[in-house]
């Protein structure tokens, strides 16, 4: 097995061919990675997990959890340096669209190559899952947050810091988010955990391929409000009937959430339903061990506010 971190050459957000290389890695490992199943990743016990909700490129709360997950960060990118402790599994969504613009722009796209560099430095153990924001950037649909056209303030970021370079560097980032899993699965004494940024909505359950975690994923997925992937992505208002159906079909005993407001970083959803949020002065994560996994009942308890990291 190949020793962690990967080596990487040192990120230069502002170079075009430095991010192109490094969200082309991502690519890479998202797609060739020893877990990847069809449209998902899949891991097994033992080991630990860092499960996080949105991020919204919130660069505190991405620093944090990548130093929980025992990986290593330093003010210019990754450090080369081994991890300090045992490697955790880290899964990482809704990683771009910011409410902090600067002048009018949303530089997230950077939070994007660095997470793409991360998954590139730590193949097996990041676990980067396509939310409704990195769909909707790749698909060029329109969506507001706060009155902000999200997906034309990130490429008004792109555009103005890479010029001419501008087409090339959208590509990657539009290549890294083709790349993205749908969702983890993880297999545990337990029972299985389905981490995933959200899950479709009651009323659009039967127009939704539940067969979409077990095959590749199509072009027709992406499309909006009929593409299966944007279906999942977008969902919200999904109740028990439509989780216990999907734990029928799926078989599994938790599903590990975001997308849907916790303004208290956290929120439970019958029967067994699990949403984080990670993007706000609120934000939480639940650290899993493998071996030993809560019940849907007693993960509230164990989650973890982000700041009370140092």
């Amino acid at each position: 097995m190949s020793s962690y971190p990967l080596q990487r050459p040192p990120l230069e957000l502002s170079d075009a061919d430095s991010v192109i290389d490094a969200l082309m890695a991502g690519t890479r490992a998202n797609m060739e990675a020893a877990c990847r199943r069809g449209s998902i990743d899949s891991i097994d016990a033992p080991g630990k997990l860092i499960a996080t909700g949105d991020l919204h490129d919130n660069p505190v709360a991405f620093a944090k959890l990548v130093r929980l997950a025992n990986m290593t960060l330093n003010e210019a990118g990754l450090e080369q340096a081994a991890p300090t402790g045992e490697l955790c599994h880290l899964t990482l969504h809704e990683i771009i669209h910011s409410d902090r613009l600067v002048n009018g722009m949303d530089m997230s796209y950077r939070a994007l190559v660095r997470v793409a560099d991360l998954k590139a430095r730590f193949p097996e153990h990041v676990h980067v899952l396509l939310g409704n924001h990195e769909l909707a950037q790749y698909t060029n649909a329109g969506v507001l947050k706060d009155g902000v056209r999200c997906v034309d303030v990130f490429n008004d970021a792109v555009e103005f810091t890479f010029g001419d370079d501008a087409p090339r560097v959208d590509e990657a980032c539009k290549a890294f988010i083709r790349s993205l899993p749908i969702a983890l699965e993880i297999h545990t004494p337990r029972g299985t955990i389905l981490c995933a940024h959200s899950v479709p909505a009651a009323a659009g359950i039967a127009r939704f391929d539940t067969q979409i975690i077990r095959r590749d994923l199509h072009d027709d997925d992406y499309i909006p409000r009929t593409g299966s992937a944007y279906l999942m992505t977008w969902g919200r208002g999904y109740d028990e009937q439509s989780l216990e159906d999907l734990v029928e079909r799926w078989g599994v005993y938790m599903f590990i959430l975001g997308h849907e407001k916790a303004e208290d970083g956290v929120k439970f959803v019958q029967p067994n339903a699990i949403i984080l949020a990670s993007d706000h002065e609120r934000g939480t994560y639940l650290p899993i061990d493998l071996s030993d996994p809560p019940t849907p009942a007693n993960a509230v308890s164990r989650v973890k506010w982000l700041a009370q990291v140092v």
